[in-house]
């Protein structure tokens, strides 16, 4: 049986160029959404002409979040996302902002341009907790790349059940308790109903000064929650990647607030090489007649 691949992405070339290299058996290209059984597509591009995909069975996601397409009422195809990339992506970022922050480096170029030399006390990141929302394979590499560091490391899931490399797992019920003793909070946590605003002004009241990251979806973070917990003070500094909106309007509060960092979605992003190496094997397996690797469920939203 021929397989036809619909390929719907920003990155439309490079991932042409990856496919005519993987040489994929019965699998040819298409460029009629209608006649496609397989798709492999960034979500948000793809969401608006689902409809128009009356052959789809299965949908290749090339980001990790599906917001786009959970939104959408069809659902009669088996959907599958990225994962496994994104950890190594993830830990760079945070971490890069980190040491920025805690070494002092911005105010260290603002002295090399005045060309005045005066050394700034630091504290190390070793010994200081870090909490990560979320266990999956994003939160543990983050909390492996920590451990790296000499952190404490507390994770938090829905069952709180204790899962390597974490020095201890919470559940949701317990995320006030261990926000309390936070030096810095990192959300990998997806888009549902169970999460939006999880992180609200109520619960940030929890914090002492704690360094804030947001690296899985915008939603999560209640905004106007987080400026109330800065100005009172719960919340030293926010590092913001992902928002309810995006791209962030130009007159929105964020982008001028001394203590918010504002990046466009950048901590880590779907390189075409990666996603077609996992859209390989999964290929191989579902012409084999196996269970697709990181199906995404549709009620859960992950």
């Amino acid at each position: 049986m021929l397989n036809r691949l619909y390929l719907c992405s920003e990155n439309h070339d490079q991932y042409m160029d990856f496919l005519a290299k993987a040489r994929l058996p019965d699998l040819a290209i298409t460029t009629q959404i209608e006649d496609a059984n397989v798709v492999l597509a960034d979500p948000p591009l793809f969401a608006p002409h689902i409809e128009h995909a009356q052959r789809l069975v299965w949908l290749q996601s090339t980001f990790a979040g599906c917001d786009a397409l959970l939104a959408n009422p069809k659902r009669d195809y088996q959907l599958t996302n990225v994962r496994g990339i994104f950890g190594p992506l993830m830990s760079e970022y945070v971490f890069g902002q980190l040491l920025s922050i805690t070494r002092h480096l911005p105010e260290y170029q603002t002295q090399q341009a005045k060309r005045h030399w005066s050394p700034i006390p630091y504290s190390s990141l070793q010994g200081l907790h870090m909490v990560i929302l979320g266990t999956g394979s994003i939160g543990s590499h983050v909390a492996t790349t920590a451990k790296h560091f000499g952190m404490k490391v507390t994770g938090v899931s829905r069952r709180g059940a204790l899962v390597a490399p974490f020095d201890d797992v919470v559940s949701n019920a317990q995320l006030h308790q261990a926000l309390a003793s936070a030096d810095v909070i990192v959300s990998t946590l997806p888009s549902t109903p169970q999460t939006k605003h999880l992180l609200n002004a109520e619960l940030l009241s929890h914090c002492h000064q704690a360094l804030l990251f947001n690296v899985g979806r915008g939603p999560v973070l209640e905004e106007q929650g987080l400026l109330t917990a800065i100005e009172k003070q719960h919340i030293r500094h926010a590092f913001l990647d992902v928002f309810v909106t995006e791209p962030l309007g130009s007159e929105h509060a964020f982008w001028s607030h001394p203590a918010i960092s504002v990046t466009p979605h950048i901590s880590a992003i779907s390189f075409p090489e990666q996603v077609v190496a996992l859209f390989k094997e999964n290929y191989l397996r579902w012409i084999e007649g196996t269970s697709l690797q990181h199906i995404v469920d549709f009620e859960s939203g992950y």
